[in-house]
């Protein structure tokens, strides 16, 4: 178990009908990939990426074009840089992929502190599908309440453990269930532990998110705890998205891949927040 530091309180020719489908789903494959090499390395070049898939460039820059078109990158001479307008949402495959060894540390120090039996609600976030495989590794009798698509499908198997979704609007690039009836259904319930991520976090404008339906699911799911758990990776420190979720007045323990800054670390304690964090 990785240890933790606390502070405060990813033959014959025949007509072939699916082809069409084929080269679609190898298009869109292609400029995830290319949107998971963006996140890493803010830029790429076209003729860099056509070499890299055998492709010609003008595939390459039309690949560009879309994804610029979705506003997920900024086209350039040559290439082209990410967006990193904190209020675009990217795909939840390309997210899920995102800062993986930073998700896993997280997934690591949740799995620590909850306790066989326990109810939980884990939001849509790709952190909590980190979490949600973690805890499935180990922990026993389980109830997860949860409005993930994903988490829903990663536990179909869990043995013992019973799992619940919120139903209501599915959301397209989230595999999230989203809005009133979302709400409604979470209000039925009370858990444990509630466990969420966001997009931004920041100093003056608290817990954000990029998106009002989730934004507000995500209000509500810490409601329906005492203990109300933030995990959140370090690159969102710092940033402000489009919504608001919460204050730290709302939250009871924050969750996160690195030690913040000594900064963050005195306004945690002023709001008598517990920070956990891996120990190095």
């Amino acid at each position: 178990m990785q240890a933790a530091r606390r502070a405060g309180k990813d033959g014959f020719s025949q007509p072939d009908y699916g082809k069409g489908l084929d080269i679609d789903m190898l298009a869109i494959e292609r400029r995830n990939e290319i949107l998971e090499k963006l996140q890493k390395e803010k830029r790429v070049v076209v003729s860099e990426l056509s070499k890299a898939y055998g492709v010609t460039e003008e595939t390459i820059r039309r690949d560009l074009e879309k994804l610029e078109k979705d506003g997920y990158v900024i086209k350039s001479y040559g290439g082209a840089v990410l967006n990193e307008n904190m209020n675009i949402d990217m795909p939840f495959n390309v997210r899920k992929n995102t800062n993986v060894v930073g998700k896993q540390r997280i997934a690591e120090l949740v799995n620590a502190m909850v306790k066989d039996g326990e109810r939980l609600i884990l939001d849509a976030s790709s952190t909590a599908v980190f979490i949600a495989k973690r805890l499935k590794e180990e922990k026993r009798n389980l109830t997860i309440i949860t409005n993930s698509i994903e988490i829903i499908i990663e536990l179909f198997d869990a043995q013992d453990w019973q799992v619940l979704s919120t139903g209501g609007l599915a959301m397209e690039g989230s595999l999230a269930l989203v809005g009133p009836q979302t709400d409604q259904m979470l209000r039925s319930y009370y858990v444990d532990k509630a466990i969420i991520s966001c997009k931004g976090f920041d100093m003056d404008n608290g817990v954000t998110d990029s998106n009002e339906l989730h934004a507000r699911n995500k209000k509500t799911m810490l409601e329906r705890s005492g203990c109300r758990i933030l995990a959140v990776d370090s690159s969102k420190f710092g940033h402000t998205a489009f919504t608001n979720i919460g204050g730290l007045e709302n939250i009871s323990t924050i969750i996160t891949d690195e030690k913040p800054e000594e900064k963050w670390l005195q306004l945690f304690d002023r709001y008598h927040v517990e920070c956990v964090w891996p120990e190095e």
